[in-house]
C-alpha cells in the first residue's frame, strides 16, 4: 500500500531512479580510470559497450560523483567525443 501512496504522490519518479547496472558501470569506469586508464579508452572497453547505450554513458558523465572522482576536464572531453 505504501508504494502506490508514493507513486499517487510522483508519478514520475521512476524517470529518476538509476539502475543498477548503470552504478556498476559508473564504478567500474571510476576506478580503471583511477588505475591510471584515460576515460575515453574505458568507455570504449566491452564492459561499458555491452551493457549501457550512449544516452546511458551521456547520462553517466553527468553524476556528481563521476565528475568529481573524474574530473571535469576529462568528462567534457568525453562528452564531446560521444557527439
Amino acid at each position: 500500500m505504501a508504494d502506490t501512496r508514493s507513486f499517487l504522490r510522483n508519478p514520475f519518479s521512476f524517470l529518476f531512479t538509476r539502475s543498477s547496472q548503470e552504478e556498476r558501470v559508473a564504478a567500474y569506469v571510476i576506478r580503471e580510470h583511477e588505475r591510471g586508464r584515460r576515460l575515453n579508452e574505458v568507455l570504449e572497453d566491452p564492459y561499458v559497450r555491452n551493457r549501457v547505450s550512449d544516452a546511458e554513458v551521456g547520462r553517466l558523465l553527468e553524476r556528481p560523483e563521476v565528475i568529481d572522482a573524474l574530473g571535469r576536464a576529462n568528462v567534457t572531453e568525453a562528452k564531446q567525443q560521444l557527439g
